[in-house]
């Protein structure tokens, strides 16, 4: 049944979907850690954590469906960047956990909960800004030489690294601030209105920027972008981030909910379909191929078994999640 079947595509496309789901889903209630200093403590904290409490922890199973399917499937790969990138990588785990130990002490020692706000605003900037350095050094390439790391432990540390790393940051802070226009009422969603538009603005500054400077880090990010005919679809991706910029700010000023939030999804979107052009099909950019990486086709069909059954089962219990907890919320839980 799957001899005809490319298998190494069908995994690498279902580890760029586990990648993307996880920035959509934790993007946002990580966004909401980075804005904790800006909200008033007491109800808009409060409330802001209310409107995160029933999905943030099941959000971050697409990043172990992510890491385990690089470490099954493509084991070279795994083997080459995870020694790449320990120290940023290790920096994302820490900060997970700052912020989840937070989370729920905040409510638990009300007496302390000054300093538990702290630890999950920290937690939240750390792993988002090692999630951005992460990405972008493994942009910037990763030296290889035969089929081992050959770099050093501050490779990963580039100024390119490093606005990638804002980038992600300024994002997630928007898909923060636009999902507390989407879930709250009152003063906290106008407050959050005009956090999303400075957010916005300078989230496009940052991908506009990331966008100008990736085609030179690699000969092939170049081709793959601006050779002919491949010029004809690229051109329409940063079109299409112009379009959904405009019509963001202007959900925004018109007093949209919804749709500002996922507009923001969709430059996201947008900015990953930007990443799989310039990488595919690399999977360590310009050194290692997502065949030349893969495990053996059998092993490829024992875990696309397991996949088929455990992946529906994440996106019901999912959804089922986000539906029944819909709707507003207060600082006194959803209505």
């Amino acid at each position: 049944m799957f001899d005809t079947i490319d298998l190494t595509v069908v995994w690498a496309l279902i580890i760029a979907f586990a990648v993307f789901a996880y920035i959509v889903m934790d993007g946002f209630d990580l966004g909401i850690g980075i804005l904790f200093p800006a909200l008033r403590p007491g109800h808009e904290r409060d409330t802001a954590m209310n409107s995160i409490a029933p999905v943030w922890d099941g959000n971050e199973t697409w990043l172990v469906l992510g890491g385990g399917g690089l470490f099954a499937v493509f084991p070279l790969a795994y083997a080459v960047i995870l020694p790449a990138l320990y120290a940023p990588i290790i920096a994302m785990l820490l900060g997970l956990i700052f912020r989840g130990v937070a989370f729920e002490f905040r409510w638990r020692d009300p007496r302390h909960r000054a300093l538990w706000d702290v630890a999950f605003t920290g937690g939240s900037v750390v792993a988002a800004f090692a999630q951005g350095i992460t990405l972008g050094a493994l942009l910037q390439g990763i030296k290889v030489e035969g089929r081992a790391y050959a770099g050093g432990w501050w490779d990963w540390l580039t100024p390119f690294s490093l606005l990638v790393g804002l980038g992600i940051v300024c994002g997630y802070a928007l898909l923060g601030a636009t999902w507390l226009v989407m879930r709250t009422e009152g003063r906290l969603q106008n407050r959050a209105r005009t956090f999303s538009l400075g957010l916005g603005a300078a989230t496009v500054a940052v991908i506009a920027a990331v966008s100008a400077a990736t085609p030179f880090l690699e000969g092939k990010y170049w081709e793959r972008w601006f050779a002919m005919p491949n010029l004809l679809l690229t051109a329409q991706v940063p079109l299409l981030v112009a379009v959904a910029s405009i019509l963001f700010f202007r959900a925004l000023r018109a007093g949209a909910e919804r749709t500002p939030f996922l507009l923001a999804l969709g430059l996201f979107l947008l900015s990953f379909v930007g990443l799989g052009i310039s990488i595919f099909p690399d999977v360590v950019p310009g050194r290692i191929t997502i065949w030349e990486a893969a495990a053996p086709h059998s092993s490829q069909v024992f875990l696309l078994v397991g996949a088929s059954v455990l992946i529906p089962i994440i996106l019901v219990y999912t959804a089922y999640s986000y539906w029944v907890f819909r709707g507003k919320v207060d600082a006194a839980g959803y209505h």
